[in-house]
């Protein structure tokens, strides 16, 4: 069994969601104590978070970082054959 202390504004609104709810303080920490280590263990990486993101900012092209000495000599040749 575990024990905890909350701050006085912490236990007031607990008491008037369990109030609301018709539950026990217990029940909705513990919910939210589940719900807190569920999300904690299920978390993704940054990378992950953002890799949708990475390669395309801007020009929507996703090979901009790979493809780059390529794409370079094309503009070039691109803006020297007019």
């Amino acid at each position: 069994m575990t024990s905890i202390r909350l701050p006085a504004d912490v236990e007031m609104k607990l008491a008037e969601i369990a109030k609301l709810e018709k539950r026990t303080k217990s029940d909705i920490i513990k919910k939210a104590l589940n719900s807190y280590l569920e999300s904690y263990f299920t978390r993704s990486s940054p990378y992950d978070l953002g890799k949708d993101l990475f390669g395309n900012y801007g020009s929507g092209q996703s090979n901009l970082s790979t493809d780059y000495k390529k794409l370079i000599k094309e503009k070039i040749h691109a803006k020297h054959s007019h």
